[in-house]
């Protein structure tokens, strides 16, 4: 098992979620950087899916209370165990008493901490996923908490250190125009794509709220609820957009005027308050 001497300002407990849910009214959730998840997992021998840690803002400190191995991706932040500096992106092997403490990330916003064997705790829909939104899955992880650990059942990965990019100072995320952009100004994808945006401090698990250009509308009318998908660019009134993550809700009333490219969502998952964002409009797939 692993104690949790200090959670930080929000872990979370994630794996891949629970897709193909949304007729039901059910959110995919689970990790907003999902590669990051999968490459954890892999370091350690786990299915790439299995439940690990998501770390907002660092702050955590476990100790672990037996014999573990564990790996870090995401976010790069100060990694110590027993007040030594010790490496992300490689297998980590752990004494019973040893204190695992991770820091502030330097870049980005969460840092992903995967155990060999998995965390165990109660499935809900069949995934450990914490959405924020719904409430559905397990509560945040607190202080005092006791996280199991499940079995090992794979050969141990013979890796040394997994090479990642650097998380970019200033992204540029694909897009292609969404399902409503003719409820909107004729250059407002224009604007969208000439524009420096910055991330907002009330972004969330929900989606990344930025500030910049107002995006202007055509129509003004209500729009009745629809579904809606990871990576839309939704536009509230006040013409800000907002891009969704992985808690985001199955359906909105406001337009999406644009869509990410599948392999930035994970790029946008990272983004952090006061970042600078700007976006690559490209033409329809």
């Amino acid at each position: 098992m692993i104690e949790v001497l200090r959670a930080g300002p929000l872990t979370t407990m994630q794996d891949l979620g629970r897709p193909g849910l949304a007729h039901l009214g059910v959110g995919r959730s689970g990790a907003v950087d999902r590669p990051s998840l999968g490459l954890a997992n892999r370091l350690v021998g786990n299915d790439e899916g299995a439940a690990a840690l998501e770390v907002t803002f660092g702050g955590t400190a476990l100790r672990a209370t037996g014999p573990l191995t564990v790996a870090l991706t995401g976010a790069p932040c100060t990694v110590r165990v027993n007040g030594r500096g010790s490496d992300m992106c490689a297998p980590l092997s752990l004494a019973a008493g040893d204190v695992l403490e991770l820091g502030m990330p330097s870049r980005g916003v969460r840092t992903y901490l995967a155990v060999r064997g998995g965390f165990e705790c109660e499935l809900v829909l069949g995934s450990a996923a914490t959405d924020l939104l719904s409430g559905l899955g397990p509560t945040p992880v607190r202080d005092g908490d006791l996280l199991v650990v499940g079995r090992a059942c794979t050969a141990q990965p013979g890796v040394d250190v997994a090479p990642v990019r650097q998380l970019p100072d200033e992204p540029v995320l694909r897009v292609v125009p969404g399902p409503r952009v003719d409820w909107f100004a004729p250059d407002a994808l224009m604007v969208l794509g000439r524009s420096r945006h910055e991330v907002t401090s009330s972004s969330d698990r929900i989606g990344v709220r930025l500030d910049g250009p107002v995006l202007e509308r055509s129509r003004t009318d209500e729009l009745p609820s629809e579904g809606m998908v990871e990576g839309s660019v939704q536009v509230p009134p006040d013409g800000h957009p907002v891009v969704f993550l992985a808690d985001h809700p199955v359906t909105g009333g406001y337009p999406v005027i644009a869509v990410l490219h599948p392999d930035d969502i994970a790029v946008a998952a990272q983004l952090r308050p006061g970042q600078a964002v700007r976006f690559d409009v490209r033409p329809p797939i």
